[in-house]
């Protein structure tokens, strides 16, 4: 039997300090025997010239296509950012011999769209993993949604975002690489609260220097590329910078909570953040705003806030939990990529 070939169109390419679902559900997928190709958004002459891409991180992609788990990965290179860029993903593929046509393409960035995507593939997958309400991306989602053959949302309100769909659609939730993350012998942690992620509008600096005034003998460990506060922190606040996924294990095997602390930015509301499962299956209690997507599960220690008491309130709970958390670790199980990617194929290809 052939195997089936999948082409994963991706907003973040595998070789920086993020592993994001797409990579994840593309070594799966190749697991079982299919043909991957994973491509991601173009690194711009641009974005090198106004430092938003570091010497460093440039240096670690590969130029042209890179094999690895099975997966065959693509970070192309261009003069300007997509969409203004004259890009093709086909004449790309073509470029490196690469092969052009798919059983399945599955999008998750907009901004790699052109129509020339549909005669590529029987099976167009759009996989919206945010909320794009207004701007260029929402432009572009409506053009992708009219061509595409079926959905595949991150949560119910990013799904929810798209309006009222005419064609089949799913929600399966991000997962967690389950062997990576889960200690061999859990022990007991001291009092550190951890966080890994984006430094970006969505962190809530103010309610991380909230805990840390009040919470003086805990240690904040806060990871995450290019992270410059807003306001002064106090001096039980560790900026690691970014930290490498290998290494991420053994960080959060030193922590007790792991802390999703969201800002007011609207677009938290659809995220399905994928360090909530990696934070669990770590053996952490977990605190986080609430959301539509996240909601208060004390039983697997999952704590959530609407204000600043709640906050204080939630983070006091994290840190009286057992630890390790065992209940959280058997909660993550379940929620493993391998189980999602199973799930995530049977709609491809049931569509």
């Amino acid at each position: 039997m052939t195997a089936r070939r999948i082409l994963f169109l991706s907003h973040s390419h595998a070789f920086g300090p993020f592993r994001v679902g797409s990579h994840h559900y593309a070594r799966a997928l190749a697991a079982d025997g299919a043909e991957v190709v994973h491509l991601s958004t173009p690194i711009s002459l641009a974005h090198r010239l106004t430092g938003r891409i570091s010497r460093e991180a440039l240096a670690a992609v590969p130029r042209g296509p890179h094999r690895d788990g099975g997966v065959t990965h693509l970070v192309p290179r261009t003069l300007l950012p997509v969409p203004y860029a004259r890009f093709s993903v086909r004449r790309e593929l073509e470029r490196h011999a690469l092969p052009t046509q798919f059983d399945a393409i599955v999008l998750d960035q907009p901004l790699l769209w052109n129509d020339a995507l549909r005669g590529m593939t029987t099976r167009l997958i759009y996989r919206p993993t945010d909320l794009y309400p207004e701007g260029i991306k929402h432009t572009l989602q409506q053009r992708i949604l009219a061509a595409s053959d079926g959905v595949i949302a991150t949560s119910t309100e990013v799904l929810r975002g798209l309006g009222t769909l005419t064609i089949p659609s799913i929600v399966i939730s991000n997962g967690v690489d389950v062997s990576h993350f889960t200690a061999e012998n859990p022990q007991p942690r001291d009092a550190v609260a951890v966080y890994v992620g984006a430094l970006d509008n969505r962190f809530d600096w103010a309610q991380l220097a909230a805990w840390a005034t009040q919470h003086p003998t805990v240690r904040f460990a806060i990871a995450g590329p290019s992270g410059t506060p807003p306001l002064p922190l106090s001096a039980n606040v560790d900026l690691l910078g970014a930290v490498a996924y290998d290494e991420l294990p053994a960080l959060l095997h030193s922590a007790r909570v792991g802390l999703l602390p969201l800002s007011d930015d609207p677009l938290n509301a659809g995220r399905s953040p994928m360090k909530l499962y990696e934070y669990l299956a770590a053996g952490l209690a977990v605190v986080t705003r609430e959301t539509p997507v996240l909601r208060a599960d004390p039983g697997i220690g999952q704590f959530t806030y609407a204000d600043a008491a709640g906050a204080q309130t939630a983070l006091q709970h994290a840190l009286d939990s057992a630890t390790p958390n065992a209940a959280g670790i058997e909660r993550a199980a379940a929620e493993s990529w391998g189980v999602k990617a199973g799930v995530l194929g049977a709609f491809i290809f049931g569509v």
